[in-house]
């Protein structure tokens, strides 16, 4: 036997011949032109239903059906009819080895496309050449569409199962994708020809292309639907009493069926707890995870769901979701029970309701919040009241001038607390609230008519300087708590704690916002040597919280050794005519 190009065998007793003959996967030698076969080793022969040296001598376009042979994957010809699909690699010198292995269906049928799309479970995958109208099918497709794998299936087989009018139907929408040159997706109910089941089925493709942009054929993916088909089906019957009951309830309802990560929304509730339009669709558990919930409460959902799970127990969970109509962050109560077929089964859905608690939740903290504050300012306002005694004591002359200064002061910090719990329609003016603060601890009354208060001035230690300003009630309560707490800090341990401390307040209204910018500005001077805190105590964090949560500002505070100061510059709210007392 003459050796082929290449110098692959000789002799039977050269052990490159015997390699090439042993060898598990299918080689061949072509001649230098690429035109004959000159020797292909038994495994080859064996993968093309050939017996063995059957394939030598022969035009290397029998392989392939006419044409020249190619790299890549491709069907070559069996010799009991129909096609192999195999991956061919050229070799040698001049290319004239040929490496030949089989692909099996789910190789045949993958296609780069396809992988965004096979992320999700129970995907099959298809593949259509368009020069030789072949359908080929992954495992799992063919599982779905009741054939074998590979390319058993054609358009003639899958049309017979389809109901009168679905082919034109859908002919006429992959005939429109592929003249948009784009994506596709349909669902259809087949009767499978193994069976005789009827199933559901969602089916996405696109068009793909050869590196020149010629248009070779179309991928897809095609998934059974019919349990997600047939729940959504079912909710119909019921679907009217259950919008009645979770309309008075505020409940939203949904099912999430595990398998295939698709929520079903029963009512049009679950759609405003989310802000999705009925055309935005539902989401499954991986968005709600990923995109839905607050990162910071990733964690304890997974691992609520994943306890629920383990103890087949009901599952209870609280998060804060991004509401998609308007981007807001509303609270969510979730609760829920996991459906099995059977005991010692993994569930297939969970059904469960959704509460937005938003507006529950801030009441609750408001509530805390007010509660802290009463106790806190309680305490503050023993501690004035002790500092109102010490101050007063120390000017009066007699028994009675104390008495008529000490309860006049009381006076004073009573009408703070009464502005502080008006009706929520009224304003308070900013320099009331100051007074009502600061009057208690001036050395000296000033009565009506006389310079004092109409100057600015409070028997020189305190200053005010700003225009009238009548604050919103949504406003003047805060500001007139973060006063309360700068006077008694102030009394404390600032300016007011000795009798030579001063305070300068100053404010004036800038442009901006929806109705002007609030400057505030206090500074003390004169009292004991200012330090910072070594720690922010409750009255520091109320300040913050109370100042740029709820009237939205920006804050600076100053501990300069001769005396503390604070800033804030505050956008005022408009004003509800409708929240003014009746005329």
């Amino acid at each position: 036997m003459h050796g082929p190009v290449g110098g692959l065998h000789g002799p039977a007793a050269d052990p490159r011949h015997a390699a090439f003959e042993a060898a598990a996967i299918g080689l061949a030698v072509l001649s230098e032109d690429g035109a004959q076969i000159l020797e292909a080793n038994p495994a080859l022969c064996a993968l093309l239903g050939h017996a063995p040296g059957a394939l030598s001598g022969k035009p290397a376009s029998d392989l392939v059906g006419g044409g020249r042979i190619a790299d890549g994957i491709h069907p070559w010809l069996h010799a009991g009819g129909g096609s192999v699909e195999v991956r061919v690699r050229r070799s040698g010198a001049g290319g004239t080895v040929l490496v030949v292995e089989a692909v099996d269906a789910d190789e045949a049928a993958r296609s780069e496309e396809n992988r965004q799309d096979l992320a999700a479970a129970g995907l099959g995958e298809w593949r259509w050449e368009q020069a030789t109208g072949r359908l080929v099918l992954s495992r799992r497709a063919a599982q779905i569409l009741g054939h074998p794998p590979g390319d058993s299936a054609t358009w003639d087989i899958l049309r017979a199962g389809l109901s009168a009018g679905e082919p034109e139907r859908l002919q006429a929408v992959v005939r429109d994708a592929m003249a948009r040159d784009g994506a596709y997706r349909f669902e259809t109910r087949l009767t499978r020809e193994a069976d005789g089941r009827e199933v559901v089925l969602a089916v996405r493709g696109r068009p793909v292309h050869a590196a020149d942009g010629r248009r070779t054929g179309m991928v897809g993916v095609v998934q059974d639907v019919t349990t997600r088909v047939e729940a959504r089906d079912g909710l119909v019957a019921r679907d009217q009493r259950l919008r009645v009951a979770t309309t008075v309830a505020r409940l939203g309802i949904f099912e999430w069926h595990m398998l295939e990560d698709h929520a079903i929304w029963e009512n049009e509730r679950m759609f405003e707890i989310f802000g999705h339009a009925p055309e935005d669709g539902t989401i499954g558990k991986s968005e709600f995870l990923r995109d839905t919930l607050h990162p910071d409460d990733r964690a304890s959902v997974r691992l609520a769901i994943s306890q629920a799970l383990r103890d087949d127990a009901i599952l209870h969970t609280t998060g804060r979701i991004r509401r998609r109509s308007d981007g807001a962050w509303r609270t969510i109560d979730l609760a829920g029970r996991f459906e099995r077929d059977a005991p010692n089964r993994l569930p297939r859905r969970l059904i469960g309701l959704v509460a937005d608690v938003t507006d529950q939740r801030l009441a609750e903290e408001r509530q805390a919040l007010l509660i802290r504050e009463l106790h806190h300012r309680v305490k503050n306002t023993l501690a004035t009241v002790q500092a109102i005694v010490g101050s007063t004591a120390r000017t009066a002359s007699s028994i009675d001038s104390f008495y008529e200064a000490f309860v006049g002061r009381i006076k004073s910090l009573a009408h703070t607390h009464s502005v502080l719990t008006e009706a929520t329609w009224q304003t308070a003016d900013l320099r009331t609230l100051l007074l009502s603060e600061l009057r208690p601890y001036a050395e000296a009354q000033t009565r009506e008519g006389e310079a004092g208060e109409g100057d600015g001035v409070l028997d020189g230690r305190i200053t005010l300087d700003g225009p009238d300003t009548a604050l919103p009630s949504e406003i003047a309560v805060p500001i007139g708590m973060a006063i309360h707490e700068l006077t008694t800090n102030a009394a404390k341990y600032g300016a007011l704690s000795n009798r030579r401390g001063r305070i300068s307040v100053a404010w004036t209204i800038l442009s901006g916002g929806s109705a002007g910018m609030l400057h505030f500005a206090w500074r003390e001077s004169g009292g004991p040597p200012v330090e910072p805190p070594r720690r922010q105590g409750f009255g520091s964090r109320l300040l913050q919280r109370v100042l740029t949560t709820q009237v939205q500002a920006e804050v600076e505070t100053l501990y300069a050794p001769d005396g503390f100061a604070l800033t804030m510059l505050a956008p005022l709210p408009v004003r509800n005519p409708g929240l003014d007392p009746p005329g």
